[in-house]
């Protein structure tokens, strides 16, 4: 099953909550994350999802936009891990790695992912290493995270319009959205200090691409910063397992 098809059968479990709006507030994050009784106390959670522990939409809801109040957060900064990971996925063959590939594969998204815990780009890829390991435990893990970020993005507005638009941490984050429903995208265009527009290469239902706020991406964006959008790929030649 390639990649592309994977992404389009999780979509439909984010089709079925969508009804379900979810705008992440700040105020109400902030708070929550950082009180110690409540159930979204963030030290917790993040334990709890590294652990693969089950947790439900409105604690992933919490964890992804909690995420942009850690020191760990800072998604400006460049990524060694990812470009290691991109190294790997060019040379390896999909269907027939290594066992030395996927190691070295895991270890390096596992480094990515301590800057950028919640790609779906590398959820998926995660899948696709521990499936292809024969772990089906840890494969099911990432392939429930996977599910469950693009349905906290698909909660968070309808994208539809500059006013609705998605919440994403991650630039990153909307491309790999739209991938995920197996759609084609052309270069995004930054249109207001908070939103993107991401246009599909061809309209889908009605609509001629998705709005996305990145207004948390620069939170703490250093005054010397210069914007300079990150080389996109996509891997839709792998092959995770499907899950009935």
């Amino acid at each position: 099953m390639s990649l592309k098809r994977i992404f389009v059968l999780l979509c439909t479990a984010i089709i079925t909550v969508a009804a379900v709006a979810k705008r992440p507030i700040n105020t109400e994050i902030f708070a929550a994350i950082n009180d110690s009784n409540s159930e979204f106390y963030y030290p917790n959670l993040m334990m709890r999802y590294k652990a693969g522990e089950p947790l439900t939409d409105e604690q992933y809801h919490y964890l992804y936009y909690g995420f942009a109040y850690q020191a760990a957060y800072r998604p400006l900064n460049d990524n060694p891990g990812m470009t290691k990971v991109q190294n790997i996925m060019a040379r390896i063959a999909i269907d027939t790695p290594s066992v030395v590939d996927i190691d070295q594969l895991i270890a390096a998204c596992s480094e990515a992912m301590e800057y950028d815990p919640f790609s779906p780009k590398l959820l998926n890829i995660m899948a696709y290493a521990y499936g292809t390991a024969g772990d089906t435990a840890r494969e099911k893990i990432y392939s429930d995270h996977l599910a469950a970020i693009l349905r906290t993005i698909a909660t968070s507005g309808t994208g539809a319009k500059e006013r609705e638009p998605m919440h994403i941490i991650f630039f990153s984050h909307g491309v790999d959205f739209i991938a995920a429903k197996g759609w084609n995208q052309r270069k995004g265009k930054i249109i207001s200090r908070e939103v993107e527009f991401i246009p599909f290469e061809a309209p889908k239902n009605k609509l001629k691409g998705y709005y996305f706020d990145y207004s948390r991406v620069y939170w703490n964006k250093p005054d010397d910063y210069t914007f300079k959008r990150e080389r996109t790929w996509q891997f839709n030649n792998l092959k995770p397992r499907e899950y009935k």
